[in-house]
């Protein structure tokens, strides 16, 4: 079967590096108000779309849910009220990535929803 390609893999070649190396995020989150799990679930999907970043957590105080990108404060959520959206987050590892001037996140979602009737 010489000739046919072999099974893809997500590793890099050598001299190619992986999407992300070279950016380090650091999330400070307030864990006694139950921010981990929201640390978790963005950590999980930028480790998807970025497999060579190092992220860092912390324990922060009250109410914190800050991100630094490279040691740049990118978003606050004590500044916001609410949490990142994950394509923004995705989008300023993006530009980090490419040496690329990084801005503050300032969109965020509620940090929960209250249903009314």
């Amino acid at each position: 079967m010489s000739g046919e390609p072999g099974p893809t893999s997500a590793a890099p070649s050598p001299g190619e590096v992986e999407p992300g190396s070279g950016v380090r995020i650091v999330v400070e989150y307030c864990e006694p108000c139950g921010f981990e799990a929201t640390y978790l679930e963005l950590a999980s999907a930028v480790k998807e779309q970025y497999p060579g970043i190092e992220i860092e957590s912390r324990l922060g105080g009250t109410g914190a849910f800050e991100i630094e990108i490279n040691g740049q404060l990118v978003f606050s959520k004590l500044e916001n009220g609410g949490f990142p959206y994950e394509k923004d987050l995705i989008e300023a590892i993006r530009r980090a990535s490419n040496g690329e001037p990084l801005e503050k996140i300032t969109n965020s979602r509620p940090p929960c929803t209250i249903l009314r009737k």
